[in-house]
């Protein structure tokens, strides 16, 4: 399997896996107890791994949601926890959603291996969520299924960073790929209705999707033919079980 087969392989998987606790009704039931309401976590914890910025600099790095939803929501979390302690809440979730969800008969130590050393090999340029993930504190080796889902966290910030450059890029707003794309997720984005005609920017979506593809490919490459095939199995089979 080539770097380019492997992205393409796996990008499924990348987008997906780490989604699943950042849509968890308990991810939010938790973090109510420090004083957080709705998707205001997501944005607090997410963000943070940017470290204490200005709203703007989020909803920046944010590329696809509203602006206006995201500094809002910002502003709002600025006083419940310091920003450094919400990045390290928001990845204890997603930790605490994979030790519950991935199946024990899945190689997530494997996975991780895996995982860790393409995280490791991609540059951070343009990426600067993914940069600041990366200076989180992972989980110990003892726990393969939380560690397993930092490191496909940490790629899915990579990748969504690189597929805001290329629907840029492309001429789109973010607005426009987002409802191209996802359009039942709008809503959740902080855009309101009327929504614009989108039919006429699919082609261009296409092309973006295409360019975040050759953007990914190369870091691929740091695993060996055999590697490629192994992490495209396992990440996959981790995607579909945690689907059903």
């Amino acid at each position: 399997m080539t770097p380019e087969e492997t992205c393409a392989a796996v990008a499924a998987a990348v987008t997906e896996l780490a989604s699943h606790f950042m849509l968890a009704p308990d991810t939010y039931a938790n973090a109510m107890s420090k004083g957080f309401e709705g998707m205001d976590f997501y944005v607090a914890g997410r963000g943070s791994a940017l470290g204490d910025v200005p709203g703007d600099v989020v909803a920046a790095a944010f590329v696809f949601f509203n602006p206006e939803t995201i500094v809002a929501a910002w502003d709002r979390t600025a006083s419940l926890v310091p920003r450094h302690e919400a990045a390290l809440l928001f990845a204890a979730a997603g930790h605490d959603w994979a030790d519950a969800h991935l199946p024990d008969d899945l190689d997530c130590a494997r996975l991780a291996e895996l995982a860790g050393k393409v995280e490791a090999a991609a540059s951070p340029a343009g990426a600067p969520i993914f940069a600041g993930w990366r200076t989180l504190p992972e989980p110990d080796a003892d726990r393969p299924k939380a560690l397993a889902l930092h490191r496909m966290n940490a790629l899915r910030e990579l990748r969504m960073a690189r597929h805001g450059g290329a629907v840029l890029a492309a001429g789109l707003s973010p607005q426009e790929a987002l409802l191209v794309r996802t359009p039942y997720m709008a809503g959740l984005f902080g855009w309101a209705e009327p929504y614009p005609e989108v039919e006429h920017c699919k082609e261009a979506w296409a092309a973006a999707e295409e360019s975040t593809d050759r953007a990914m490919s190369p870091i691929f490459a740091v695993l060996d033919k055999a590697e490629r095939t192994e992490l495209a199995e396992v990440a996959n089979a981790a995607r579909v079980a945690t689907a059903r």
